[in-house]
């Protein structure tokens, strides 16, 4: 045996070995270029095709622009971006610098996630681009929103175990045919090589519409709404991803249930937050 093994040893390290080994490494590292480069040329004749057959159109306006999912100068130049000076645990930005780092809100009245962060104001201007795409069908919007919502998010993103949606109750899921929520966290997993689970939570009853309600009755209204699904949440950071962040009392609810199960940290992502004047 030892013979036959100083013999595979010997034929291993010979000049021949180490030769066709680094041929044929090479041309696998050739294939795989190649492979890479035709998905490369096929996606960009597809979205080519699609762009001949489906001219991009602003996600608003409806006007003509360059690639799928823009926006024209004219809805963008109306968009407020939330930026820094803003509360370090909500989010919500001050009007001007300040020298403590938390809003009197959170120091009141500590919410139950970690952080949250916001791409836009909801405001006049970004009003129609968020129910447009919470309730008009307009899906193809996810692909612009990403990359805001990644700006806004990226240190949220960098340290999230897993990014999942606040979920709708059944009902309004069969109503409305998908949850806006949902698709936002699973574009930004996909891009960011992060684990999505849309089913990390559950809706356990139909709430109604909140948007005529104060903060106390907000709470009350989503309180024991939610529930862990059949998920190992234990010692992981949680990314929990929504459209708007108004009194932030159902992401309070969902990341009071995670806590609960276990999770270490619990973070908050929406596309837009109502800034109070």
């Amino acid at each position: 045996m030892r013979a036959e093994h100083k013999s595979f040893a010997k034929r291993c390290f010979s000049r021949q070995f180490t030769k066709d080994w680094i041929i044929a490494n090479f041309a696998r590292k050739k294939q795989r270029k190649m492979l890479s480069k035709i998905k490369s040329v096929g996606n960009d004749v597809w979205g080519e095709a699609i762009d001949f057959l489906l001219p991009p159109r602003c996600v608003v306006s409806g006007v003509p622009v360059e690639r799928q999912g823009m926006m024209s100068p004219a809805i963008w130049g109306v968009m407020n971006f939330v930026s820094d000076p803003l509360c370090k645990r909500c989010g919500v930005p001050f009007d001007f610098d300040m020298q403590a780092d938390i809003c009197a809100v959170c120091l009141d009245h500590p919410p139950a996630f970690d952080q949250a962060r916001s791409a836009l104001r909801y405001d006049d201007g970004s009003r129609d681009v968020v129910l447009g795409f919470k309730h008009g069908d307009q899906l193809h919007a996810v692909k612009a929103f990403t990359p805001w919502l990644q700006k806004a998010g990226a240190e949220l993103i960098e340290r999230a175990d897993i990014i999942a949606p606040v979920p709708l109750h059944y009902w309004r899921l069969v109503r409305r045919r998908y949850n806006q929520a949902a698709l936002m966290a699973a574009d930004i997993a996909r891009g960011n090589d992060k684990e999505c689970r849309s089913g990390l939570l559950t809706r356990t009853r139909p709430t109604p519409p909140q948007g005529h309600l104060k903060a106390g009755e907000r709470a009350a209204n989503v309180k024991k709404a939610f529930a862990m699904g059949p998920h190992d949440v234990k010692g992981r950071t949680i990314l929990l991803i929504d459209d708007v962040l108004t009194s932030g009392s159902t992401v309070n609810e969902c990341a009071s249930v995670l806590k609960k199960a276990g999770a270490k940290r619990v973070d908050v992502l929406t596309l837009a937050r109502v800034v109070k004047n």
